[in-house]
């Protein structure tokens, strides 16, 4: 597992007890999450955590990738799992003000099957709990393979057409959380990430801002 990465810059806040926020970044495949979070681990304080994306742990420590609706059940019950630890994790860390996660636990309806038990059912939860599990969600938009869809990702398995129809389902799956960005994409990346970065920080606590 990639280590959990905190801000760079110094902070002159001496709080040690903050209200932890969680940041869900979410979107399709290729929207630009990753770069995003790269750039926030480089602008941001120490109070800041970034968690790495559930699914590519994973798929990259060898969990079968299978396109059953059997195999796609499975992974995403693991994908949750590893996801919720790792927010619980922060909760006792001390000096975290922000968590800004790489994608959040609703995106797995999005890639669950549509046949069968629920999404939520299958892990005994509900989607008003899932959604109360973040005091934010910043959803950037799928690009289609005309403006800059990116396929250099090993893990990614999906087309520019495929991609976009996952990233209109995970819009989907968030679209009641009180507190949701969404972020078109743009010819210009760096508009989109600046867009991104700045919804981050007005969520800051003042004692860090």
């Amino acid at each position: 597992m990639p280590p959990l990465q905190f801000g760079h810059r110094t902070c002159q806040c001496k709080v040690s007890n903050h209200q932890v926020r969680y940041i869900a970044l979410t979107g399709g495949p290729g929207g630009g999450k990753t770069a995003v979070l790269e750039i926030a681990e480089r602008i941001f304080c120490k109070h800041v955590v970034v968690l790495p994306e559930a699914a590519s742990i994973v798929f990259s420590g060898g969990f079968p990738r299978h396109s059953s609706d059997h195999g796609r059940r499975a992974a995403q019950r693991t994908i949750y799992h590893v996801q919720t630890e790792m927010e619980e994790l922060m909760r006792a860390e001390d000096g975290v003000a922000i968590v800004l996660c790489d994608r959040g636990t609703v995106d797995g309806l999005a890639y669950w099957p549509d046949a069968g038990p629920s999404y939520c059912e299958s892990l005994g939860t509900t989607l008003e709990k899932e959604l109360a599990r973040y005091d934010a969600v910043i959803h950037l938009e799928t690009p289609d393979d005309e403006h800059g869809y990116n396929r250099e990702n090993s893990l990614r398995v999906e087309n520019a057409l495929t991609a976009k129809a996952i990233d209109q389902r995970i819009a989907l799956a968030w679209h009641s959380h009180p507190s949701r960005v969404v972020i078109p994409s743009s010819d210009r990346f760096l508009d989109k990430a600046q867009k991104a970065i700045s919804a981050i920080g007005q969520l800051m606590p003042a004692c860090c801002a």
